[in-house]
């Protein structure tokens, strides 16, 4: 008997960096996507005004019928849980426990079953932003086909990236030692260090979204 494939589901990640939207929109429909799930923690941007939420949400509508969803609350980097703070820093680890996180991660892989999904945020490197180093880091190991959309619009697999940010961290590519995978984690836990949000120390401490 010859068993069916069952193709992936596709997942694309995507900064917004300083495109203009007519460059940015053309990036996401090279490759299909449908539906943008915006991840920043606050949708709005001091310098680049055409990617606040609502203007961008109508802009992709307009523009692509590209639908927009926002996920900030439940996947974003800086969060209104206290309790995923350590001495005012994020720590990812502890956001991904919350109950809102893992939310979240329900959404897009009951959306992943029917859309071609890109999650927003605003660096355009996936590798310095938690697009990558906490949320697909949760999904990485599921039959989930990630892949990143550069700024030129090239695609990195999630395996390259990886291999990308074994190399940015100072990790060793082998080790007698340790295998891949446990690289691949060290990698992603001392990036999550680098990167995670840290409150400055005259930051009121508020039950609020904070960016």
């Amino acid at each position: 008997m010859i068993e069916s494939i069952v193709a992936k589901p596709s997942l694309f990640t995507i900064g917004h960096s300083d495109h203009e939207m007519s460059e940015f929109v053309s990036l996401l429909t090279r490759h299909g996507v449908n539906v943008i799930a915006d991840v920043r923690s606050q949708p709005y941007s001091r310098y680049h005004m055409q990617f606040n939420r609502e203007t961008f949400a109508e802009e992709l509508l307009k523009r692509a019928g590209i639908q927009y969803v926002y996920l900030g609350r439940e996947l974003g980097a800086r969060r209104a849980e206290r309790e995923s703070y350590q001495d005012r820093q994020a720590h990812y680890d502890l956001i991904s426990r919350l109950p809102a996180f893992r939310e979240g991660l329900e959404r897009l892989r009951r959306g992943l079953a029917t859309h071609r999904i890109a999650l927003l945020c605003a660096e355009k490197d996936p590798l310095t932003c938690h697009r990558t180093i906490l949320v697909c880091r949760h999904l990485r190991s599921e039959l989930i086909d990630i892949r990143h959309i550069l700024e030129d619009g090239a695609l990195e697999t999630n395996e390259q990236a990886e291999s990308r940010l074994i190399r940015t961290v100072g990790l060793p590519p082998a080790d007698l030692f340790w295998d891949r995978s446990e690289l691949v984690e060290q990698a992603y836990d001392l990036q999550g260090k680098r990167i995670a949000y840290m409150e400055s120390e005259d930051s009121p401490i508020t039950s609020e979204i904070i960016g």
